[in-house]
């Protein structure tokens, strides 16, 4: 690495740095990049120190919240793409007027999961490029468009966004099926814009086991199988629960089904699918028990079939993936999927959908097994076969398979290595489009963003 790589200071912007594999990947190529020399400064509009990883608030990263005084993340659990919009522009607007931006000297934007204010952002740095990293498509995340007035809702910013991210002077997507998807969806924009594709990534350094919260108690239960995601309806994991109560009841004495991950009381539908979640085990017969924290889970009873911890903070995390029989991961054309990476690091085996991410790290046989979401009873016999069918010498051997890809192929250091190499190679924009961006944001903050931002700070008022 050159002189010069050592002196960047590359600026992050992400939109709410809580629990999930966005917020994952975007700490851990923080932390990359800052471990080769860099200066790192993370932006964003929330953070609560109670539901974020662990770097991002132990003074590992340094971590800004800024633009969240004026505009809500919602207004009455609606609008969020257009609050989140108006967050980021506030984000940017405050760090450019008091000149906390311009005091940090940055010489790289790094932006994800929102491009909306890269127009804004270039107009105030024309000189700065921006590398946005592509999880997937908003507005192919969009729910209810099914609904004409939705649809219509959502026109302008499913424009603004493609349009928006030809500002980047590179672009990022997470996997192949990724990469696939945003050609299919933008071929103008893939035709302009090189994809390069930048797996997430774990850290496969030799770190001690964590203790978890009090520093004394340990997760011990072995016999469980494991399911980590956030609590919503699009990750599938009423699948986890229905292949579950597939088993003989002889075959689940002695085991449980944890399901355990991101859950933000302040999001409803997180609180709704766990809701859904509690009456589908319990309408299948299955005794069921909720807990925040590992002191609440060790005191559960021993015929709780399924157990829910919500919100793991990252030590128990970490004891969990090591302890479990066999990890499910069950969202249908995830993006990515930093979850099986976790578990096939500590060695243990994953059964996952066998579309989207998880066909790029999940080798079918080999560290796990891949199967169709829709086919609930083949995801019943791989549980019942690594319950009481496989050896320990063969769950060992997958296992090693396991770390072995993961160590190779998705590494901490080999993902904020090629970060590094695509943000060397990238300028500014060209000069037609710093032009268009002074002259957009103009006229996008006079005719609109001004009239919205009155009315939202009269109701953010109330």
């Amino acid at each position: 690495m050159t002189e010069k790589a050592k002196t960047e200071h590359i600026v992050f912007f992400h939109p709410d740095l809580g629990i999930g594999g966005a917020e994952r990947l975007i700490v851990d190529a923080a932390v990359g990049l800052q471990k080769r020399g860099h200066k790192v400064t993370i932006f964003t509009s929330h953070c609560d120190p109670q539901h974020c990883f662990d770097e991002a608030r132990d003074g590992t990263l340094d971590v800004r919240v800024r633009g969240n005084t004026i505009i809500p993340s919602t207004i009455l659990s609606r609008f969020a793409i257009l609050c989140a919009i108006l967050r980021q522009i506030h984000l940017i607007l405050q760090i450019s007027l008091t000149s906390e931006l311009s005091a940090l000297k940055p010489t790289v934007f790094f932006a994800d999961q929102l491009s909306a204010g890269l127009p804004l952002l270039q107009a105030l740095y024309p000189n700065v490029g921006t590398l946005f990293y592509c999880h997937f498509p908003d507005l192919l995340l969009a729910k209810g468009r099914q609904k004409w007035y939705k649809a219509l809702y959502r026109l302008p910013f499913d424009a603004w966004e493609e349009w928006s991210m030809s500002f980047a002077a590179s672009i990022a997507v997470n996997s192949a099926f990724t990469k696939s998807i945003v050609t299919a969806q933008w071929p103008a924009l893939a035709a302009a814009r090189t994809l390069s594709i930048i797996y997430p990534c774990v850290d496969v350094s030799d770190k001690p086991v964590e203790n978890t919260d009090d520093n004394t108690l340990t997760w011990q239960d072995t016999n469980i199988i494991l399911s980590i995601n956030r609590f919503e309806a699009k990750k599938n994991i009423d699948l986890a629960i229905r292949a579950f109560a597939g088993l003989p009841k002889h075959a689940r004495s002695s085991v449980r089904l944890v399901l355990a991950g991101g859950y933000d009381p302040r999001v409803t539908e997180n609180v709704v699918y766990h809701q859904d979640l509690l009456l589908l085990a319990e309408g299948l017969g299955l005794k069921t028990a909720t807990t925040k924290n590992l002191v609440t889970a060790l005191r559960v009873p021993d015929d709780v079939e399924v157990l829910f911890l919500l919100s793991v903070p990252g030590g128990l995390k970490d004891a969990l993936l090591r302890s479990a029989r066999l990890l499910v991961y069950t969202p249908a054309n995830e993006h990515f999927g930093i979850v099986p990476l976790e578990a096939m690091l500590v060695g243990t085996p994953v059964l996952a959908a066998n579309t989207g991410g998880p066909l790029e790290t999940v080798v079918d046989g080999v560290t796990g097994w891949l199967r169709d979401p829709e086919v609930v009873e083949d995801w019943t016999k791989v549980m019942d076969s690594v319950l009481h069918k496989m050896t320990s010498k063969e769950l060992e051997k997958m296992g090693q398979k396991g770390r072995e890809r993961v160590r190779a192929e998705f590494s901490e250091e080999s993902m904020a290595e090629r970060l590094e190499v695509l943000m060397g190679k990238m300028g500014p924009p060209p000069r037609s489009v710093r032009g268009a961006a002074v002259a957009v944001v103009i006229v996008y903050f006079s005719v609109v963003l001004g009239p919205v931002v009155s009315v939202l700070s009269l109701y953010s008022r109330r």
